[in-house]
């Protein structure tokens, strides 16, 4: 007798530098999605059917993601337990590498549970490096994790004036790409919190000691 499949909630990171973003891709291309990746490794846990992702937030290319989330449905062989929430984990960061992506932890939920529509809310972070005259001039370890706009310094305080502007709802149709999806998806959204503060580099307090 077949069990019906088990639905994990997962939560990981990734370093999208060599990805097209995080959403499956054709496998074709030069570049593929986090999701191919995530996909292939699920494939060699030997489910009986094959495992899809459903992940909750979108990122684009060469965008990171310090903890995304996604759910996926498991349905093993008869006779096989379903796999703890540790054992998958182990699995699919095992079979993961080389590649800079990480499950975090997992989560057994409900077959109901969506990763995407169940989100209560999505928090992005955008860091600038300021004050650098070339870009060849980016720390190493900052490399691919911040943007260094040429100029001199920003005004923070008048950023963070024009940010409250933002705040509430509004109609982000004239911020969105023209894809195949956009006739599709709701151009209404609600920003509860903008933070705009300096903060030290990546490694600052290596270079302090």
């Amino acid at each position: 007798m077949v069990c019906a499949p088990s639905r994990y909630l997962v939560f990981f990171q990734y370093l999208g530098t060599r990805y097209s973003g995080v959403v499956e891709t054709a496998s074709d291309q030069a570049t593929v999605g986090v999701q191919n990746y995530l996909e292939k490794a699920a494939e060699k846990l030997k489910p009986l059917v094959p495992i899809k992702f459903h992940i909750s937030s979108r990122t684009d290319a060469g965008v990171h993601a310090l903890c995304n989330a996604a759910h996926l449905d498991i349905q093993r062989a008869p006779g096989k337990p379903a796999f703890s929430e540790e054992q998958l984990v182990h699995g699919l960061n095992h079979h993961l590498k080389p590649e800079p992506i990480s499950i975090l932890n997992a989560h057994r939920v409900s077959s109901d549970f969506h990763a995407r529509f169940s989100a209560l809310s999505r928090t992005y972070i955008y860091r600038l490096l300021l004050g650098c005259p070339h870009h060849t001039a980016v720390p190493v370890f900052e490399r691919d994790l911040c943007w260094a706009p040429p100029g001199g310094y920003l005004d923070v305080p008048a950023m963070r004036d024009a940010a409250q502007l933002l705040l509430g709802t509004h109609d982000f149709s004239t911020f969105r790409s023209h894809n195949s999806e956009t006739p599709f998806q709701s151009p209404i959204r609600t920003i509860l919190q903008i933070d705009i503060q300096p903060s030290s580099g990546l490694l600052s307090h290596h270079y302090e000691h």
